[in-house]
Protein backbone atom coordinates (compact mmCIF):
# COMPACT_ATOMS: atom_id res chain seq x y z
CA UNK A 1 0.00 0.00 0.00
CA UNK A 2 2.87 2.38 0.53
CA UNK A 3 5.52 1.39 -2.43
CA UNK A 4 8.99 2.70 -2.17
CA UNK A 5 10.17 5.46 -4.31
CA UNK A 6 12.38 2.88 -5.97
CA UNK A 7 8.97 0.71 -6.66
CA UNK A 8 7.57 4.12 -8.02
CA UNK A 9 10.40 4.84 -10.86
CA UNK A 10 10.92 0.98 -11.77
CA UNK A 11 6.70 0.83 -12.53
CA UNK A 12 6.82 4.35 -14.50
CA UNK A 13 9.68 3.01 -16.81
CA UNK A 14 7.49 -0.08 -17.37
CA UNK A 15 4.79 1.73 -18.21
CA UNK A 16 6.68 4.11 -20.56
CA UNK A 17 7.74 0.90 -22.71
CA UNK A 18 4.12 0.37 -23.54
CA UNK A 19 4.67 2.96 -26.37
CA UNK A 20 7.30 0.88 -27.93
CA UNK A 21 4.04 -1.45 -29.40
CA UNK A 22 2.46 1.63 -30.72
CA UNK A 23 6.12 2.50 -32.60
CA UNK A 24 6.15 -1.08 -33.56
CA UNK A 25 2.60 -1.30 -35.33
CA UNK A 26 3.05 2.31 -36.62
CA UNK A 27 6.75 1.25 -38.17
CA UNK A 28 4.58 -1.38 -39.91
CA UNK A 29 1.92 0.33 -41.38
CA UNK A 30 4.79 2.80 -42.95
CA UNK A 31 6.52 -0.51 -44.07
CA UNK A 32 3.47 -1.53 -45.81
CA UNK A 33 2.86 1.49 -47.48
CA UNK A 34 6.52 2.10 -48.40
CA UNK A 35 6.32 -1.73 -50.01
CA UNK A 36 3.16 -0.63 -51.80
CA UNK A 37 4.83 2.24 -53.26
CA UNK A 38 7.69 0.80 -54.97
CA UNK A 39 5.72 -2.29 -56.28
CA UNK A 40 3.90 0.79 -58.03
CA UNK A 41 6.88 2.60 -59.18
CA UNK A 42 7.96 -0.92 -60.63
CA UNK A 43 5.13 -2.64 -61.96
CA UNK A 44 2.49 -0.40 -61.82
CA UNK A 45 -1.01 0.08 -59.99
CA UNK A 46 -2.61 -2.89 -61.44
CA UNK A 47 0.01 -5.38 -59.78
CA UNK A 48 0.23 -3.29 -56.41
CA UNK A 49 -3.16 -4.64 -56.07
CA UNK A 50 -3.03 -8.09 -56.92
CA UNK A 51 -0.22 -8.46 -54.56
CA UNK A 52 -2.29 -6.20 -51.86
CA UNK A 53 -3.15 -9.46 -49.93
CA UNK A 54 0.50 -11.37 -49.82
CA UNK A 55 1.95 -7.85 -48.72
CA UNK A 56 -0.92 -7.37 -45.61
CA UNK A 57 -0.51 -11.52 -45.07
CA UNK A 58 3.35 -10.98 -44.50
CA UNK A 59 2.73 -7.74 -42.44
CA UNK A 60 0.15 -10.69 -40.47
CA UNK A 61 2.85 -12.85 -39.95
CA UNK A 62 5.71 -10.16 -38.81
CA UNK A 63 3.27 -8.89 -36.38
CA UNK A 64 2.46 -11.77 -34.91
CA UNK A 65 5.99 -13.09 -34.90
CA UNK A 66 7.31 -9.86 -32.76
CA UNK A 67 4.49 -10.53 -30.53
CA UNK A 68 5.27 -14.01 -29.58
CA UNK A 69 8.88 -12.61 -29.33
CA UNK A 70 7.79 -10.02 -27.17
CA UNK A 71 5.70 -12.41 -24.75
CA UNK A 72 8.69 -14.67 -24.88
CA UNK A 73 11.29 -11.83 -24.00
CA UNK A 74 9.41 -10.07 -21.11
CA UNK A 75 7.41 -12.74 -19.36
CA UNK A 76 8.54 -16.33 -20.56
CA UNK A 77 6.26 -19.36 -19.53
CA UNK A 78 3.63 -18.28 -17.04
CA UNK A 79 3.16 -20.87 -14.36
CA UNK A 80 -0.16 -20.73 -11.55
CA UNK A 81 0.48 -18.72 -8.59
CA UNK A 82 0.60 -14.71 -6.89
CA UNK A 83 2.35 -11.62 -7.57
CA UNK A 84 2.27 -8.83 -5.53
CA UNK A 85 0.84 -5.63 -7.50
CA UNK A 86 3.88 -3.80 -7.05
CA UNK A 87 6.32 -6.37 -9.10
CA UNK A 88 8.13 -6.69 -12.04
CA UNK A 89 6.14 -9.73 -13.23
CA UNK A 90 2.71 -7.83 -13.10
CA UNK A 91 4.64 -4.91 -15.24
CA UNK A 92 6.13 -7.07 -17.52
CA UNK A 93 2.81 -8.79 -18.52
CA UNK A 94 0.71 -5.44 -18.97
CA UNK A 95 3.73 -4.50 -21.66
CA UNK A 96 3.67 -7.78 -23.80
CA UNK A 97 -0.45 -7.36 -23.28
CA UNK A 98 0.21 -3.91 -25.21
CA UNK A 99 2.20 -5.67 -27.68
CA UNK A 100 -0.98 -8.10 -28.59
CA UNK A 101 -3.36 -5.51 -28.72
CA UNK A 102 -1.64 -3.11 -31.03
CA UNK A 103 0.91 -4.73 -32.93
CA UNK A 104 -0.65 -8.87 -33.14
CA UNK A 105 -4.21 -7.95 -32.81
CA UNK A 106 -4.90 -5.23 -35.67
CA UNK A 107 -2.22 -6.13 -38.50
CA UNK A 108 -2.85 -10.77 -37.16
CA UNK A 109 -5.07 -11.83 -34.69
CA UNK A 110 -8.61 -9.93 -35.32
CA UNK A 111 -8.51 -11.32 -38.87
CA UNK A 112 -7.76 -14.62 -38.03
CA UNK A 113 -10.51 -15.33 -35.87
CA UNK A 114 -11.75 -18.23 -35.95
CA UNK A 115 -9.00 -19.69 -38.70
CA UNK A 116 -6.84 -22.31 -38.18
CA UNK A 117 -3.99 -19.75 -38.46
CA UNK A 118 -4.97 -17.99 -34.91
CA UNK A 119 -4.95 -21.57 -32.65
CA UNK A 120 -1.33 -21.55 -34.83
CA UNK A 121 -0.07 -18.68 -33.18
CA UNK A 122 -1.78 -18.93 -29.91
CA UNK A 123 0.35 -21.88 -29.93
CA UNK A 124 3.50 -20.46 -29.99
CA UNK A 125 2.84 -18.13 -26.81
CA UNK A 126 1.87 -20.98 -25.24
CA UNK A 127 -1.62 -22.28 -24.88
CA UNK A 128 -1.96 -26.06 -25.02
CA UNK A 129 -4.46 -26.41 -28.27
CA UNK A 130 -5.63 -29.51 -29.41
CA UNK A 131 -6.97 -30.36 -32.35
CA UNK A 132 -10.09 -29.41 -34.36
CA UNK A 133 -10.39 -26.47 -32.03
CA UNK A 134 -12.68 -23.12 -33.43
CA UNK A 135 -11.79 -19.85 -31.27
CA UNK A 136 -13.04 -17.01 -32.46
CA UNK A 137 -11.35 -14.89 -29.72
CA UNK A 138 -7.53 -14.15 -28.87
CA UNK A 139 -8.43 -12.51 -25.08
CA UNK A 140 -6.14 -15.15 -23.29
CA UNK A 141 -4.09 -13.04 -20.92
CA UNK A 142 -2.27 -15.40 -19.75
CA UNK A 143 -1.77 -18.14 -22.85
CA UNK A 144 0.32 -20.88 -20.84
CA UNK A 145 -2.56 -21.22 -18.54
CA UNK A 146 -5.15 -22.22 -21.40
CA UNK A 147 -6.14 -25.58 -22.48
CA UNK A 148 -8.62 -26.17 -24.71
CA UNK A 149 -9.15 -29.97 -25.75
CA UNK A 150 -9.84 -31.53 -29.28
CA UNK A 151 -13.15 -30.25 -31.03
CA UNK A 152 -13.24 -26.99 -28.17
CA UNK A 153 -15.14 -23.98 -29.60
CA UNK A 154 -14.04 -20.60 -27.80
CA UNK A 155 -17.05 -18.00 -29.41
CA UNK A 156 -16.52 -14.38 -30.22
CA UNK A 157 -15.54 -11.96 -27.64
CA UNK A 158 -15.27 -14.69 -25.09
CA UNK A 159 -12.55 -13.57 -22.43
CA UNK A 160 -10.41 -16.52 -21.02
CA UNK A 161 -9.66 -15.17 -18.29
CA UNK A 162 -6.85 -16.23 -16.01
CA UNK A 163 -6.03 -14.19 -13.56
CA UNK A 164 -7.65 -12.21 -10.85
CA UNK A 165 -6.54 -9.36 -8.54
CA UNK A 166 -7.68 -9.27 -4.84
CA UNK A 167 -6.47 -6.72 -1.95
CA UNK A 168 -3.54 -5.77 -4.75
CA UNK A 169 -2.25 -9.51 -5.23
CA UNK A 170 -2.55 -10.81 -9.02
CA UNK A 171 -3.50 -14.54 -8.65
CA UNK A 172 -3.56 -16.61 -11.47
CA UNK A 173 -4.63 -20.10 -12.20
CA UNK A 174 -5.37 -22.31 -15.12
CA UNK A 175 -8.46 -22.68 -17.33
CA UNK A 176 -9.38 -25.85 -19.18
CA UNK A 177 -12.12 -26.52 -21.81
CA UNK A 178 -11.89 -29.90 -22.36
CA UNK A 179 -12.80 -31.75 -25.64
CA UNK A 180 -16.17 -30.74 -27.04
CA UNK A 181 -16.87 -27.92 -24.48
CA UNK A 182 -18.20 -24.80 -26.01
CA UNK A 183 -18.01 -21.52 -24.57
CA UNK A 184 -20.32 -19.09 -25.86
CA UNK A 185 -20.06 -15.79 -27.51
CA UNK A 186 -18.85 -12.62 -25.42
CA UNK A 187 -18.58 -15.15 -22.21
CA UNK A 188 -15.98 -14.78 -19.24
CA UNK A 189 -14.44 -17.61 -17.66
CA UNK A 190 -12.62 -17.16 -14.68
CA UNK A 191 -9.34 -18.77 -13.05
CA UNK A 192 -9.06 -22.05 -11.68
CA UNK A 193 -12.65 -23.30 -13.68
CA UNK A 194 -13.38 -26.17 -15.81
CA UNK A 195 -15.94 -26.88 -18.56
CA UNK A 196 -16.11 -30.55 -18.79
CA UNK A 197 -16.40 -32.76 -22.28
CA UNK A 198 -19.17 -31.90 -24.43
CA UNK A 199 -20.53 -28.89 -21.97
CA UNK A 200 -22.31 -25.82 -23.25
CA UNK A 201 -21.85 -22.76 -21.69
CA UNK A 202 -24.37 -19.84 -23.45
CA UNK A 203 -24.09 -16.58 -24.59
CA UNK A 204 -22.89 -13.34 -22.21
CA UNK A 205 -22.33 -16.06 -19.35
CA UNK A 206 -19.85 -15.74 -16.69
CA UNK A 207 -18.25 -19.56 -14.73
CA UNK A 208 -17.34 -17.94 -11.94
CA UNK A 209 -14.24 -18.58 -10.56
CA UNK A 210 -12.91 -22.81 -9.50
CA UNK A 211 -16.78 -23.88 -11.12
CA UNK A 212 -16.74 -27.16 -12.71
CA UNK A 213 -19.32 -27.26 -15.82
CA UNK A 214 -20.01 -30.80 -15.86
CA UNK A 215 -19.77 -33.05 -18.44
CA UNK A 216 -22.84 -33.29 -21.48
CA UNK A 217 -24.81 -30.15 -19.68
CA UNK A 218 -25.84 -26.99 -20.80
CA UNK A 219 -25.38 -23.45 -18.68
CA UNK A 220 -25.86 -20.07 -19.33
CA UNK A 221 -26.53 -16.59 -17.49
CA UNK A 222 -24.65 -14.39 -15.11
CA UNK A 223 -23.45 -16.08 -13.30
CA UNK A 224 -23.97 -19.70 -14.77
CA UNK A 225 -27.09 -21.49 -14.12
CA UNK A 226 -28.73 -24.02 -15.51
CA UNK A 227 -29.67 -22.96 -19.00
CA UNK A 228 -33.75 -22.74 -19.60
CA UNK A 229 -35.18 -21.67 -22.85
CA UNK A 230 -36.41 -18.46 -22.02
CA UNK A 231 -32.97 -17.01 -21.39
CA UNK A 232 -32.37 -18.27 -25.37
CA UNK A 233 -35.23 -16.29 -26.30
CA UNK A 234 -34.27 -13.02 -24.25
CA UNK A 235 -30.83 -13.47 -25.93
CA UNK A 236 -32.19 -13.71 -29.39
CA UNK A 237 -34.81 -11.48 -28.83
CA UNK A 238 -31.76 -8.77 -27.48
CA UNK A 239 -29.50 -9.33 -30.79
CA UNK A 240 -32.67 -8.60 -33.15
Amino acid sequence: YRPHPRLRVARTLWELLRFVPVVVTCALGLAVLLVFAAIVEVAGLGIALAASGAVLLAAGAVAAGITTVAKGVLVGPIRPGEHPLWSSFVWRTEVADTFTEMVAAPWFASPASGTPALAVWLRTLGTKIGRGVWTDSYWFPEPDLVTLGDGATVGRGCVVQTHLFHDRVMSIDTVTLEPGATLGPHSVVLPAATIAADATVGPASLVMRGETVPAGSRWSGNPIGPWRAVKVRAYQDAEG
